[in-house]
């Protein structure tokens, strides 16, 4: 019955955003993007009964809850969409989806639906350590600050290192070579990574997803279908925001495309208005809002991209793009008599597989195939550090993909000293991207990264791994000659876009635009490059932002 009223909601939600004939209500609060950090704003804000909160998404349906019926034959008859099910994650790539993933609207790697990356990435769910907050977030960010935030989120949001209900670990033979490798061989200590999350030199743990029940869960499923329960909140999907209506320092609506019609939908008196379209999107909307370089404005008023914004309108920050950060990654195919990879997909997996998870949430599909994740710290000369992070798939990638080989991947992470800017393409549309300095721009990144390498290859005698795509006795030089090189397993994009409006230049530490009274940014732009993936990183700083706009709106 409950299903069925949030369907019939949906609907009437997706009907109302596909309508040009309607009159736009005003609301307290407008949210551009339902991505983790959007859901988890809108949803709190709407908390108080008295704000009306409206919370917009370009794209559509992605979940099954939330209409989303995308899926193989094979789930036919579960109530079950592809983005439910975590072990069809990495089909995403083999069998992609114009529903999920963003058309030509970015100029990179991204989700465009309801939930936004979190509706198609693996899940996995880290908590920073503590340093990260109280080495690269300024004050009022620190540990101490975001803690009540992380407790709320715990409390909200499911998670699990041990996803298959029925208890088992599956495809361990991964984790137990990482035992041997890793453990005995290179000193790391096995662990629980959520609840040791302040350790992270030399240790490996099982990976932690937020998944329940045997599903993809995440703030959709969480904070979203809650807000969904409240009469002051309203989803809008299908609408895509093009700019911010401003007059000087005040926003006072968002200009909206609905399948080509342009209309206004305004703030109320007093009102806010939050972008959380991701480190890509929403330094975009700020440019196309009069908000950035003023090089990058003045190409874009002559695009006729800012409205009838006037140039002494303009606010003048080239902090807007700045500092984009994603982990550099590098592949290395691992090979073992001892391992067995196992390859996911979308069609026809076996028939034992499907079953175990139709009728048990259980077996290999209850998870998105990582067996074990592990870290380290690159402390340098000067006394710096860096984080490493590493983890072993199911299966091998490209040229190495035998039944006894399994793909490790190698990223770096926080302390890392390359950083870019979202650059806008040109016309027509002026779509963000990423320019080349995000990876290996400062070449201390490759010599930490190459140092890491280095390290657990030393550690492999004697396990049966083998490295077949970068030799085990490569130098450090040798190492970093070749993470730098343009191959298919070298400089790969993560997609873990942040830190492209940081506190302190672009907004302010309540998440308030510079030089604006009621634009903020709440989503991976604000937050900077962590120790570990940045999913429950971005999710804490909402909470955070919650507390601190939910204060300046009382």
């Amino acid at each position: 019955m409950l299903l069925s009223l949030l369907l019939q909601l949906l609907f009437s939600i997706h009907l109302y955003a596909s309508s040009v004939k309607r009159q736009a209500a005003t609301y307290d609060v407008i949210v551009v993007g339902s991505g983790p950090a959007g859901c988890i704003i809108a949803s709190r804000l709407s908390e108080n009964p008295a704000r009306s909160v409206l919370l917009i998404e370009g794209g559509g349906p992605s979940y099954w809850v939330t209409g989303g019926r995308e899926r193989p034959q094979w789930l036919t008859g579960a109530n079950l969409s592809r983005v439910d099910v975590p072990g069809l994650y990495s089909t995403i790539y083999s069998n992609p989806s114009s529903n999920l993933l963003c058309q030509n609207k970015i100029r990179a790697y991204g989700a465009c639906t309801i939930g936004g990356n979190s509706a198609i990435n693996a899940g996995l769910f880290y908590e920073p350590p503590a340093s990260d907050f109280d080495k690269y977030f300024p004050t009022g960010w620190k540990h101490a600050d975001v803690t009540p935030a992380i407790t709320r989120l715990y409390q909200k949001q499911p998670s699990t290192n041990r996803p298959s209900l029925d208890g088992l670990y599956y495809q361990q033979s991964g984790y137990e070579a990482a035992k041997q490798w890793l453990g005995t061989n290179a000193g790391y200590t096995e662990l629980n990574i959520n609840a040791n999350s302040r350790r992270k030199t030399k240790v490996f743990g099982h990976p932690a997803y937020n998944y329940a029940k045997g599903q993809r869960s995440g703030p959709v499923i969480t904070y979203l279908q809650a807000a969904l329960t409240r009469p002051n909140f309203r989803l809008q999907s299908g609408t895509w925001v093009q700019r911010v209506v401003r007059t000087g320092g005040t926003a006072t609506g968002v200009v909206v495309n609905v399948n080509g019609v342009t209309s206004t939908i305004s703030l109320k008196p007093n009102g806010r208005v939050i972008l959380s379209g991701g480190a890509l999107k929403s330094p975009e909307l700020l440019m196309k809002s009069g908000i950035g370089d003023p090089a990058v404005l003045t190409t874009l008023s002559n695009a006729n991209q800012l409205g009838s914004l006037p140039s002494s309108q303009w606010i003048n920050n080239t902090a807007v793009g700045a500092g984009l950060f994603d982990n550099p990654n590098t592949f290395i195919a691992m090979s073992s008599p001892s391992i067995q990879a196992y390859n996911y997909v979308y069609e026809n997996p076996p028939t034992a597989d499907q079953n175990l998870y139709l009728t048990k949430k259980s077996g290999h599909y209850s998870f998105a195939g990582g067996s074990v994740s592990f870290w380290d710290t690159i402390t340098r000369p000067d006394g710096t550090v860096a984080g490493v992070q590493g983890g072993l798939g199911n299966a091998g990638y490209r040229d190495y993909t035998d039944p006894m080989t399994v793909t490790m991947n190698i990223y770096g992470t926080s302390g890392l000293k390359s950083s870019g800017r979202v650059v806008l393409g040109g016309s027509p549309d002026y779509l963000p991207g990423p320019d080349a300095n995000v990876y290996y721009s400062n070449p201390q990144d490759a010599q930490d990264i190459a140092t890491f390498i280095r390290r657990i290859f030393d550690a492999l005698p004697g396990t049966g791994l083998v490295p077949l795509n970068l030799n085990q006795t490569s130098t450090v030089a040798q190492i970093v000659s070749y993470i730098t090189s343009w191959t298919p397993y070298t400089r790969g994009q993560v997609n873990h876009w942040s830190s492209s409006c940081r506190i302190g230049s672009c907004v302010d530490r309540n998440t308030t635009v510079v030089e604006m009274k009621n634009l903020h940014v709440v989503d991976a732009s604000i937050v900077a490059p962590l120790t570990v993936n940045p999913q429950m990183g971005v999710m804490i700083a909402a909470e955070r932002a919650w507390d601190l706009i939910n204060g300046m709106m009382v």
